[in-house]
C-alpha cells in the first residue's frame, strides 16, 4: 500500500522516503555538534531539541543564527542515565509526580507514568514547547523522548499540541510499536484504526515504518556497522514512509557520559554525513526528508 504522502510531495511512487531524524539534540555538547555537521552534509535534515538538558541553550542560540535548521522539541519526562540527569523545567514540586527522590526525572517511561500527576505532566509538556518557542526555536514538530508522551494518559494532550503549534507530532501506524515500547495493552490505546483515520484526514503524516539506532552487530564491535544500517534500509518496501530515531554524537562528552555505548552514537554522527551512504541511498531510490516538508502539507490543509 502507498503512502499517499509520496504523491503530495511530488515523488516518484517507487520512491522510499525516509526522515532520518535526530534524536537528543541538547542533551551534550556532541549532540548539537554532531547534529549541525549532519544538517549541514543533508542526509539527516531534521532533528529534536530536548529542552530541559543543560546543552539546549546551545543549540537554540544556533537555531537563531540560522532560522533554516529544521528542528522541534524532543518531548521529555524521563532521564536514564546514571550520572548524567535532568528535571522537570515547569515545577520542583514533589506533588507533579514528576520527580524521583533525587530530583530527577524518572529513568524509564513506565515509573514515570505510575508516578506522574497527569496535569502536571501535560503542563510540563506544555512549557517544554512554550520555552522553545520563545528562545526564537521555528518549531517544525514535535516527538517524545522514550516514548513518555504517547502514553494513554498524555497522547490527546500530545496531538493538542501539534495542533495549537500547527507542526505535524510524530504517528506511526502501526499500534504495536506502542504497546510494545510503552508495556500496555491495545486495549488502553482505544480504536487506533479511528483515530489513524481522523489524524490522516488533516494531512497529518503516518509514518509506515520506524527504525532506531540499532545495536550490537552481531559480529561484534569490530564488525561494519554500516552494513546494519543499509540491512534495515535496503529491506523498506517501495511506496513507504519511514521514521528513523537517529542519536549521533560527536566523540567526546557523550563517551565519558555512556562510556559503553558512545561507540553507537559516535559511528551514526561519521556514516551519516559519508559518500559511502549518500551513494547507498541513491542507488537504492531512498529519499531522505525533513519535517519542514510535512509541515507545510500540514498547513496547507
Amino acid at each position: 500500500m502507498q503512502n499517499p504522502l509520496l504523491a503530495k510531495l511530488g515523488v516518484s511512487p517507487e520512491s522510499r522516503l525516509v526522515l532520518f531524524h535526530a534524536d537528543d539534540v541538547g542533551m551534550c555538547h556532541g549532540s548539537n555538534q554532531a547534529f549541525l555537521e549532519l544538517a549541514e552534509f543533508g542526509i539527516v535534515k531534521c532533528g529534536s531539541v530536548m529542552m530541559p538538558c543543560p546543552w539546549s541553550p546551545e543549540i537554540l542560540s544556533e537555531a537563531q543564527r540560522n532560522p533554516t535548521l529544521d528542528l522541534g522539541v524532543h518531548l521529555t519526562l524521563t532521564s536514564e542515565w546514571n550520572n548524567y540527569r535532568w528535571g522537570a523545567i515547569s515545577t520542583r514540586q514533589a506533588q507533579s509526580g514528576l520527580l524521583d527522590p533525587q530530583g530527577y526525572f524518572y529513568h524509564r517511561t513506565h515509573q514515570a507514568r505510575a508516578a506522574m500527576n497527569v496535569e502536571a505532566a501535560i503542563a510540563e509538556l506544555q512549557t517544554q514547547a512554550a520555552r522553545a518557542q520563545e528562545a526564537g526555536l521555528d518549531i517544525s514538530h514535535f516527538d517524545t523522548h522514550m516514548g513518555v508522551a504517547f502514553v494513554p494518559e498524555l497522547l490527546h494532550a500530545y496531538l493538542q499540541l501539534g495542533r495549537d503549534y500547527a507542526a505535524p507530532t510524530l504517528m506511526m501506524r502501526d499500534s504495536t510499536l506502542y504497546t510494545t515500547v510503552l508495556g500496555i495493552s491495545a486495549h488502553e490505546l482505544g480504536d487506533w484504526a479511528a483515530l489513524l483515520a481522523t489524524i490522516e484526514a488533516t494531512a497529518h503524516p503516518i509514518f509506515d515504518h520506524f527504525l532506531i539506532t540499532p545495536e550490537h552487530h552481531p559480529n561484534g564491535r569490530d564488525a561494519d556497522r554500516g552494513e546494519l544500517y543499509e540491512a534495515m534500509l535496503r529491506s523498506l518496501p517501495a511506496g513507504s514512509l519511514t521514521f528513523f530515531s537517529l542519536h549521533p554524537n560527536a566523540p567526546g562528552d557523550i563517551d565519558v557520559i555512556i562510556p559503553d555505548r558512545a561507540y553507537w552514537r559516535t559511528f551514526e554522527y561519521t556514516y551519516f554525513r559519508s559518500n559511502r551512504l549518500a551513494d547507498f541511498l541513491a542507488q537504492e531510490k531512498i529519499v531522505p526528508i525533513g519535517f519542514r516538508e510535512l509541515r507545510e502539507m500540514v498547513r496547507s490543509a
